[in-house]
């Protein structure tokens, strides 16, 4: 009997609620949000990493959604059921147009307009930054022997890019202090040397205290991600992160590619599982993919082949959505938040890279040959 006193109590509290919210004038209505938060770790996020899609369609791309009708590409995933976009911002890119500041602040508009969280990823570098080369930005190289001096490019970067963000009314909700930084960031080349924690964590802290300072200042919240690529190695990098002082962040971020991890998806969940209760960190996938196709449709060699498939998983659109929908249940089984898919709109297209004409990725996106979605885009929607 007191159960559903308590029941029927709640409902007449949200029925007041909603009476009040409804008959309030515009500028005294009570915000739902503010009666009745919704915790923030309650939150499952499924998302993109959309950050070649203003280089796509200026290549002469366009995207179509499930019916052949041509659409923004960020309406599609937002209509799909995604939440999130992820941003790549790179230091100064000479070498393209795209990733900069303007780019990234053009894909961070769309997604806010498409009603998405951003996720905004510093490689703190003017290139790719990944597992096997952190490479200084040209800019920062004299001062790369000068810890402190060095810390403050960082910091005075981080902050003013966000800054600036902000008084465009783009600020992100997440933002990553680099990018698969496996190993030591900021480092003179690409030739990868040994591992200076007092070094690192110096630099990581002050990229983190950057976050922490703008938030602050304008009374917004962002929470902070460290990246590590594949789940075996974010078990002993976090460690050895809080042996040396990393600790003020928010969320685990993890890459997970079967091809390039040694874990299944039995061993990818004890991990999940054991960085979430060692560290009382939130944890997403933040990277991921899975090929539709092996054949490639333009003069771009693709990254992921047949050495990128797992036994029960075919290289078809139904493969590739039941890889994403099995992903995402071992993710939330295992107490994580979150699965964004890398680069799922790197369509082939008629421009070039570094490396060849088209697309690395054609394969592997959520969109197939005449760009429509994929059946593995029914994934944000999977049970």
């Amino acid at each position: 009997m007191k159960t559903r006193k308590n029941f029927i109590l709640k409902i007449l509290k949200l029925l007041l609620v909603i009476l009040v919210f409804s008959c309030s004038s515009e500028k005294e209505a009570i915000k739902l949000e503010e009666v009745i938060e919704i915790p923030q770790e309650k939150v499952f996020y499924l998302g993109a990493d959309l950050s070649h899609v203003n280089e796509m369609e200026n290549c002469g791309v366009v995207y179509k959604d499930k019916n052949g009708m041509i659409k923004d590409v960020f309406s599609i995933f937002s209509t799909e059921g995604a939440n999130i976009v992820r941003v790549r911002k790179w230091h100064n890119p000479t070498w393209t147009n795209y990733s900069n500041y303007n780019d990234a602040e053009k894909t961070i508009k769309r997604a806010k307009n498409a009603k998405m969280n951003v996720l905004l990823d510093f490689h703190y570098s003017d290139d790719w930054a990944d597992p096997n080369k952190q490479v200084i930005p040209k800019a920062w190289k004299p001062v790369i022997d000068n810890l402190e001096k060095l810390g403050d490019s960082v910091y005075n970067y981080t902050y003013k890019t966000l800054e600036k963000l902000n008084a465009k009314n783009l600020m992100p909700e997440m933002v990553q202090v680099g990018n698969e930084i496996n190993i030591m960031i900021l480092q003179k080349d690409d030739k990868s040397t040994t591992m200076n924690w007092s070094r690192n964590s110096y630099l990581l802290n002050k990229g983190i205290k950057a976050v922490r300072d703008i938030s602050s200042a304008t009374n917004k919240k962002i929470e902070i991600m460290l990246h590590i690529a594949q789940p075996e190695n974010g078990l002993w990098w976090f460690a050895e992160a809080k042996k040396h002082g990393v600790t003020d962040f928010d969320w685990i971020g993890l890459s997970y590619y079967p091809k390039w991890s040694t874990y299944n998806f039995n061993q990818v969940s004890d991990a999940f599982k054991t960085l979430i209760k060692t560290y009382n960190k939130k944890l997403m996938v933040v990277e991921t993919a899975y090929p539709f196709s092996i054949e490639n449709l333009d003069d771009a060699n693709n990254i992921l082949g047949n050495d990128a498939l797992i036994l029960g998983y075919s290289a078809t659109q139904e493969g590739q959505l039941k890889y994403l929908t099995d992903l995402k249940k071992v993710i939330k089984e295992s107490g994580s938040h979150g699965l964004i898919y890398w680069e799922p709109a790197w369509v082939s297209n008629n421009c070039s890279t570094r490396w060849g004409q088209g697309s690395h990725w054609e394969n592997a996106t959520l969109f197939n040959k005449n760009n429509q979605p994929t059946l593995g885009m029914n994934f944000y929607n999977s049970k």
